[in-house]
């Protein structure tokens, strides 16, 4: 026998692909084939779609406020520290200049630093005390019945962070009342 008796007959095409081969027989039943320029169109809308959301939510709206933030008691909490100003809110600004000070040569401005930030730490924990304190009250006096849970928490968070840098943004200015 020869080789070419026992050999198969040629197919009379390359052989595909894999990533070809693959992409002919993955098929999509929710939606159609998409082009380039179809997926850069629908990227583009996301992309609006992502920044109008965005708006909606640092505006504090409450249908595109996340679970943890929404309804009235949250409202109120995050009304009653944007009204209030506080000393947690530069708590990192000043760990930045405590950190800038732990560098200096000095024994004396070293322990200052340190000093400084377990104060602020202290400040900043038993505010978190006091504000949690407050807020259950005022949330029992405004929804009678109303859990309070988590409710002192979410408020003291909310008071150590930079004012411009809260979500969703500040509805009150400081000294409005709530």
């Amino acid at each position: 026998m020869s080789k070419s008796d026992n050999s198969p007959e040629k197919k009379g095409k390359a052989t595909p692909k894999r990533k070809d081969a693959v992409a002919k027989t993955k098929i999509n039943s929710i939606t159609a084939p998409v082009s380039k320029a179809d997926r850069a169109k629908n990227r583009e809308a996301l992309k609006a779609a992502r920044a109008e959301a965005r708006a909606a939510y640092m505006r504090g709206d409450q249908n595109a406020l996340p679970a943890r933030d929404r309804g009235p008691v949250k409202k109120l909490v995050r009304d009653y520290i944007d009204s209030r100003g506080s000393l947690g809110e530069y708590f990192l600004p000043l760990m930045v200049v405590v950190l800038m000070l732990t560098l200096v040569p000095s024994v004396e401005i070293r322990f200052f630093a340190i000093i400084l930030m377990y104060s602020a730490m202290g400040y900043s924990v038993i505010f978190g005390f006091v504000v949690s304190g407050r807020i259950k009250k005022l949330v029992n006096e405004r929804f009678p019945g109303e859990s309070t849970k988590g409710l002192g928490i979410y408020g003291w968070l909310r008071s150590t962070q930079m004012r411009r840098l809260r979500a969703p943004s500040p509805q009150k200015k400081r000294g409005d009342s709530i």
